[in-house]
């Protein structure tokens, strides 16, 4: 079984990654948990309140396969969680990390985005990030990017990063297609 934690903080962007969650736990019987900083109730930018299962800091690596952080305002400030250590260590033992909108910004904090194909919301979002030299492996799209086991995506792109990630991990073919498909027809473009 495929083991997901999900870091959402304050006013995290609930609709980022839902598509995800919602498929991957429902379909493909993921086992989803989150987190947040201090493992309190935290109130998604709709509305919505999520009773996470532990804070950041009790995260073990070996307990997921997938460490996703979802974007929110929490990213932007100078009081954002820390979670460099978190996330290097999940690289170190070749976890799937994804981080869409504001949630690459940790990425990039944390080093990551360095020397790997990235995207995010704009190159100068990034590029404002302390200690974040990748802007050479930065593309610049509508599209989430994988680049060595991280996926990352600009906000408006939540289909192309639950593609990427399904696929990294195995999953796709003709259901993931027309699933996906579905999403994106609004929009003109595949999946």
């Amino acid at each position: 079984m495929t083991r997901v934690f999900t870091l959402l903080t304050d006013r995290f962007a609930d609709w980022e990654c839902a598509l995800f969650l919602g498929a991957g736990r429902s379909f493909y019987g993921f086992e989803c948990k989150t987190a947040s900083p201090d493992g309190k109730p935290v109130v998604s930018a709709g509305g919505m309140k999520v009773l996470p299962d532990l804070a950041f800091g009790d995260i073990e690596v070996d307990a997921f396969d997938v460490l996703l952080v979802c974007g929110g305002n929490a990213w932007d400030t100078e009081t954002a969680p820390e979670i460099s250590g978190l996330l290097r260590k999940a690289s170190d033992a070749g976890k799937l990390i994804g981080g869409i909108c504001a949630g690459t910004r940790p990425l990039a904090a944390a080093g990551l985005l360095d020397k790997r194909a990235h995207t995010s919301n704009a190159a100068d979002y990034l590029a404002a990030v302390p200690g974040y030299a990748g802007q050479a492996a930065y593309r610049n799209g509508n599209r989430a990017v994988l680049g060595d086991r991280i996926v990352t995506a600009p906000g408006w792109a939540p289909v192309s990063f639950t593609k990427l990630l399904l696929e990294e991990l195995g999953f796709g073919g003709t259901d993931l297609d027309h699933y996906l498909g579905l999403h994106a027809a609004q929009h003109q473009e595949a999946a």
